[in-house]
């Protein structure tokens, strides 16, 4: 079985490969065998390591097996003493009899740091490794978006989590053993629960109920708010299908205002593999009747023209971009290798020794990055030019992207968002779409701060100034988020986007009134205003006007003098 030495490969892999483990198992395509097993076994050997290496070394089986590799070693000695099913090879294979001769040694050597660590048992011990990892990795909450298509948060609250403890304070999640639930102050539906909590094994997980997403992935749809009276909405680039349900939830919560059709959600996905990803999630989440995927359809040739886009009043621009605020992104476990006993050298005792004993190999070498965009295609940069060129060509697309956008005739509202933490993806290309012809020719502007949804007015993270160009009111307006500070999502931007009609531009694209910023005009009820009556009461008012003023003498000669006696 190839199991041992692929997963050996990933490990042995030099850091300047960069990129996570995770990425480095899933992204090579040729394995023998399954990448969730590599993974796992690799993920477990590096926890483990620190413990396995002490056992190693005092059994001193490196010496003694000489085919025997460091990670290998690591790798079969946490299958014999670790795993329930034992090492998964033949009985008779040479790298398992290399390491079952010396079992009893090994379980003997397990025992002795176990009680060297005060573990009562390998419980214990497991415990205390899994703690371990706990402190050495950056604790995130899991966040759970409600899927309002199938259930709600009061369901939810009282069935899947039940019996969890509710606290107040985002950073209490992560603090404590117990299962525990923090209520998202900012977006509706959204909860935050312990990492720990197997909650993919949930019925509500399983059956769509409930979403995985980060916090941060929730605000485009959100800030986006759509209405039905808005019309149709455009997904640019929409698998794997998080932000694309949450509009189709958003829809649904609104209380159908008008008569006709339901409004539908466009969603685009070049990528067949993709495509197929989208189309399972909109399925289990319940939204086929509203959403209506367009695979191997690439947005930037779509004709905004189109009659079937005619109605198109919204946007979600989420576009390829750096990843650089992924939370986890390019962050590899540490492995701890054992050494032969006779192959450990003697500490040097100066500078000078320490210098000629260096190897040209132990030159550290700048590590690397790995940018993974929305196809989940990697480029390694090794060098800051190479990033900033990149950033360059990713800068590109996007503001290419935005600017089709702005063309769609009906369009009044849009949000651009990625999950990057550059400038030059975010403040930059908002600067550069706002400035640009087609957005001036069409009245485009960034929405403001003061008119965004209660939540992401009350965000606090904003845009940088400098980003902006200096205008506080543009850098006010984009919203942030930034990975480890606290609040508990990822490095994140999203910018909106509203339409006004230039003057002496005749609009006649949706039947109801906006206001200056494109928002949709509503009575005290909270109705929609109509073009059409707001025109029947301006031809009534005018009719009124003309009766009345007439030629002006009836007024004039007979005034009311109130109630006769």
């Amino acid at each position: 079985m190839s199991l041992y030495y692929e997963t050996a490969e990933v490990l042995s892999l030099p850091a300047s490969t960069g990129g996570s483990l995770k990425s480095r198992v899933f992204g090579k395509k040729d394995h023998k065998t399954a990448p969730q097993q590599i993974y796992a076994l690799a993920a477990e050997t590096c926890k483990w390591s620190s413990v396995l290496k002490e056992v190693i070394e005092n059994a001193d089986i490196l010496r003694l097996e000489r085919k025997l590799t460091p990670v290998l070693a690591l790798l079969l000695v946490h299958d014999l003493l670790l795993s329930k099913g034992g090492i998964a090879l033949p009985a008779s294979h040479g790298l398992r009899a290399s390491i079952e001769r010396h079992k009893a040694r090994l379980a003997s050597e397990l025992t002795r740091a176990r009680i060297k660590r005060k573990a009562a048992s390998i419980d214990a011990l497991r415990q205390q490794v899994e703690a371990e990892s706990a402190k050495s990795t950056p604790q995130h909450p899991r966040w759970v978006r409600v899927n309002a298509l199938l259930s709600s948060l009061e369901e939810q609250l009282e069935s899947t989590f039940k019996d969890f403890e509710r606290v107040y304070a985002i950073g209490d999640v992560t603090l404590t053993s117990k299962n525990s639930l923090y209520i998202d102050e900012h977006v509706p539906n959204l909860i935050a629960i312990t990492p720990s909590f197997q909650i993919i094994k949930t019925n509500a997980y399983k059956t769509g109920a409930i979403i995985l997403q980060d916090k941060a992935s929730c605000f485009p749809a959100y800030l986006l708010d759509p209405h039905v009276e808005d019309g149709d909405i455009i997904d640019s680039c929409a698998a794997p299908g998080n932000k694309t349900t949450h509009l189709a939830s958003i829809i649904s919560s609104h209380t159908p205002e008008t008569d006709g059709r339901p409004p539908k959600v466009f969603a685009f996905e070049r990528n067949p593999h993709r495509a197929k990803t989208l189309e399972s999630m909109v399925k289990l989440a319940g939204g086929n009747k509203i959403i209506h995927v367009t695979p191997r359809q690439d947005f930037l040739k779509v004709d905004p023209q189109h009659k079937l886009y005619k109605n198109v009043g919204c946007l979600l621009l989420d576009p390829s971009c750096s990843g650089s605020g992924i939370v986890g992104r390019e962050v590899l476990p540490v492995i701890h290798l054992p050494e032969a006993k006779d192959s450990v050298a003697p500490r040097p005792k100066n500078k000078e020794d320490r210098k000629r004993k260096r190897a040209p190999d132990d030159t550290a070498e700048p590590e690397a990055r790995v940018l993974i965009d929305d196809d989940g295609q990697q480029t390694v940069v090794s060098s800051e030019q190479e990033l900033q060129a990149r950033l360059d060509t990713l800068s590109s697309f996007q503001l290419m992207l935005l600017e089709h956008a702005f063309k769609f005739p009906a369009a009044k509202r849009i949000t651009y968002s990625t999950c990057s933490i550059h400038s030059q993806e975010n403040e930059q290309v908002v600067m550069k779409a706002l400035h640009s012809n087609v957005a001036r020719a069409r009245g485009w502007r960034i929405l403001t701060r003061d008119r965004q949804v209660r939540g992401m007015k009350e965000w606090p993270v904003r845009g940088t100034i400098d980003g902006a160009d200096g205008d506080r009111t543009i850098a006010d307006a984009c919203i942030r988020s930034y990975n480890n500070d606290g609040m508990g999502v990822m490095g994140f931007f999203v910018a909106a986007f509203v339409r006004e009609t230039p003057e002496g531009m005749v609009d006649d694209e949706g039947p109801y009134l906006r206001d200056e910023q494109g928002c949709i005009v509503r009575d005290v009820l909270g109705m929609p205003q109509s073009k059409a009556n707001e025109t029947s009461q301006r031809s009534t008012a005018t009719c009124d006007n003309s009766v009345a003023d007439g030629d002006g003498s009836e007024s004039d000669s007979e005034e009311w003098d109130g109630f006769a006696d």
